[in-house]
């Protein structure tokens, strides 16, 4: 079970570098590097923009629209899931670019 827990939520492939690096490949890393970053950013305004919307509809006067309070909720929710698995994706790919450059 915990092995098919971790194909699932698995972010880059196992590589061994057998290799010293050259410039191009070192080149190729630091830009890997600032897409991941980019990426990170991504998830977090994408994070920001599910909490916003969603705390914004949970103090919304409920006597016009109705019940929207479960969708305000269910925004919240996948904003902070947004946030764990950027940050864990994140993690995971700045380790596993270590392992290249050592």
């Amino acid at each position: 079970m915990k092995k098919q827990l971790k194909n699932v939520i698995k972010v880059t492939d196992d590589f061994t570098n057998e290799e010293r690096i050259i410039l191009r490949d070192h080149l190729a890393l630091e830009r890997t590097k600032l897409a991941n970053e980019r990426t990170l950013l991504s998830y977090l305004r994408a994070s920001l923009y599910l909490f916003l919307g969603g705390s914004a509809l949970i103090g919304l006067n409920h006597e016009v629209l109705g019940n929207l309070k479960w969708v305000g909720n269910a925004g919240v929710f996948f904003s902070v899931l947004f946030l764990v698995i950027g940050i864990y994706r994140f993690v995971v790919l700045k380790k596993h670019l270590k392992k290249f450059v050592q």
